[in-house]
C-alpha cells in the first residue's frame, strides 16, 4: 500500500520528510553542541525512496561544538545521488548502502580558532617538546607554548602571537605566515616572517628562532585526519581569509552516518 501511495505522487513530501527526520538525528551526533542542523532530502520520482535512491541529499548547520573544545560557525555537505538503506529510516536512523563523496564547506571563525588552542587536545601537542632545535636553546629541557593567539588577515595571511616557557624564563614571540593547503588534508604556515615589534630588545635573538621552530612545530600538528568526524573524512581543495572568517571549500567522503548512542 506505502508503494502505492508514493508511486501515485501522494505522500512524498511525508517519506521525505522521515528521512530528512532521520538523518537529522543521525547527523547531531557528530556535535557535541549545535544551534541548528538542517537537512533536506529530495528524490523524483517516488518510488525510487523505496529503492533507497535519493537525488540530492543536503545538509548545513551552525555554531557547531566538535569533540567539545572546537567550534564551526558553519558547515555544510551536499551530495548527488546516493543510496540509503530506506527501511532503518523506519526505526529513526538512516544507513548507507555505499560510501558517497559530498561537496563541503566549512566557516571557523577568529574567536573559534583562538579558542581551539586552549583545549586539551592542541595543548597537549605544545607541551613538554623534546625536538632537538627546540632543546638546544634549553639546555636540553622540554620547551612548552602557551598563551597563543591568532589573529586572520586578507589574502589567506595570519598573524599568531605566544609565550615560550624556557627553564630560565618566558620569551613571547610573534610571526605572520600565509596558510596552505598540503595533500589536501593538511594546512602549512608558510612563508613565515619573524615579527620583533613588541619584543624586548634583550630577547629578540632568541625569539626568532623560537618563532622559527614554532612554525615548524604547527605545521607538523594541523592534519584533519587528527578531527575526523565519526564516518566522516574531509578534504580540503581551497581556503580564505575573509574578515573574521576563515573558509574551507572541499569534499566529504562519507562512509557512515554516525552511530546513534
Amino acid at each position: 500500500m506505502f508503494s502505492g501511495t508514493l508511486t501515485k505522487g501522494v505522500g512524498v513530501d511525508f517519506a521525505e520528510q522521515l528521512l530528512s527526520t532521520a538523518a537529522r538525528q543521525s547527523i547531531r551526533h557528530l556535535f557535541t553542541r549545535s544551534e541548528a542542523v538542517d537537512v533536506q532530502i529530495r528524490c523524483q520520482p517516488a518510488y525510487k525512496l523505496l529503492q533507497g535512491e535519493i537525488d540530492s541529499f543536503k545538509m548545513s548547520g551552525r555554531n557547531l561544538l566538535i569533540r567539545k573544545d572546537f567550534w564551526v560557525d558553519e558547515m555544510s555537505f551536499e551530495t548527488d545521488a546516493v543510496s540509503i538503506d530506506f527501511g532503518s529510516a523506519l526505526t529513526g536512523k538512516l544507513s548507507l548502502k555505499q560510501p558517497t563523496n559530498a561537496i563541503a564547506r566549512v566557516v571557523l571563525s577568529q574567536d573559534g580558532i583562538n579558542r581551539a588552542f586552549t583545549a586539551d587536545l592542541v595543548r597537549r601537542r605544545l607541551q613538554n617538546l623534546n625536538a632537538p632545535e627546540l632543546t638546544n636553546l634549553s639546555g636540553g629541557e622540554p620547551v612548552s607554548f602557551s598563551d597563543i593567539s591568532v589573529r586572520l588577515l586578507p589574502d589567506n595571511r595570519i598573524t599568531l602571537v605566544a609565550k615560550v616557557h624556557l627553564p630560565n624564563g618566558i620569551v613571547p614571540i610573534c610571526l605572520t605566515a600565509t596558510l596552505e593547503i598540503d595533500r589536501r588534508r593538511r594546512i602549512l604556515f608558510s612563508q613565515h616572517q619573524v615579527e620583533m615589534e613588541g619584543i624586548p630588545e634583550q630577547q629578540q635573538g632568541l625569539s626568532q628562532v623560537l618563532a622559527n621552530a614554532f612554525a615548524e612545530v604547527l605545521n607538523s600538528m594541523v592534519d584533519l585526519d587528527r578531527f575526523d568526524l565519526d564516518g566522516v573524512m574531509m578534504r580540503i581543495n581551497r581556503l580564505e581569509t575573509k574578515g573574521e572568517q576563515l573558509i574551507f571549500s572541499g569534499y566529504a567522503q562519507i562512509e557512515h552516518f554516525p552511530k546513534q548512542g
